[in-house]
């Protein structure tokens, strides 16, 4: 008989956690900037957990190392099923939250798309699609590792917001390593944002575009994201994305 798979850390409190999120304050960040910072939503000892989960190969179903695809140095694994408890509780918990802002967003943009409230009705949409692959992921930086700036778009049905979690701490575990993100507004130049963030904080962040209210009605920004270069240590991050892959 084979040994069923332990996966932790658990997920004990995280309802209440999220629960307790000031997410009006998240959902204004968002229409303003296209990213908010939740400060402390997971703790120290669960980063930990996380983190240490990257070298247990029979919990991923691959592994990317980034210079070999031209997406910049370090490397990442995606979780197989089941996803380790906190992160799948994280998902499912905070989805709900993010469909108000979703759902106006696709509006004011003239999307016929509407996110359902509950995300396995979500991703019952993906599978029904073909997209059936978990996209939770675990990413490790090392020094002189960065990642370009990209867009995590894995099929036709694409949740327009994600989350990735700091797990490791600037300044004692990495230095550099900032999370960068631009936006790209119709006829001008790119803006840049550096988006400060301690272990244990998630940052909420467009995943593609995002709606912005202008002189002559609603147009729409194009959002990328990515980390630059670490100058020295490891830095760990788990990518909570909500929509699953082809």
């Amino acid at each position: 008989m084979t040994a069923r798979r332990e996966v932790a850390p658990a997920a004990a409190g995280v309802e209440e956690r999220v629960a307790s999120v000031d997410w009006a304050r998240v959902s204004q960040e968002l229409d303003a900037q296209g990213c908010a910072v939740i400060e402390g939503l997971i703790t120290r000892a669960e980063c930990g957990e996380i983190a240490a989960l990257y070298t247990r190969e029979e919990l991923f179903r691959s592994r990317v190392v980034m210079s070999l695809h031209g997406f910049g140095r370090g490397e990442y694994r995606y979780f197989a099923r089941p996803l380790p408890g906190l992160v799948a509780a994280l998902r499912t918990s905070v989805y709900p939250r993010l469909v108000p802002v979703a759902n106006r967003w696709s509006e004011a943009l003239g999307l016929e798309v509407q996110y359902p409230e509950e995300h396995a009705r979500f991703v019952e949409r993906c599978h029904a699609a073909g997209q059936v692959q978990p996209t939770p992921l675990l990413l490790q930086y090392g020094e002189g590792d960065y990642n370009c700036l990209h867009q995590d778009l894995y099929g036709e049905h694409v949740f327009p917001l994600q989350v990735a979690i700091l797990l490791s701490e600037p300044e004692r575990d990495f230095t550099g390593g900032e999370l960068v993100m631009t936006e790209q507004r119709p006829r001008m130049q790119s803006r840049p944002m550096v988006v400060p963030l301690r272990q244990g904080d998630a940052a909420v962040f467009a995943v593609r575009h995002r709606p912005v209210q202008g002189a002559r009605g609603v147009y729409r920004v194009n959002m990328r994201h990515g980390v630059s270069r670490v100058r020295s240590g490891r830095r760990h991050t788990v990518g909570i994305i909500f929509h699953d892959a082809t």
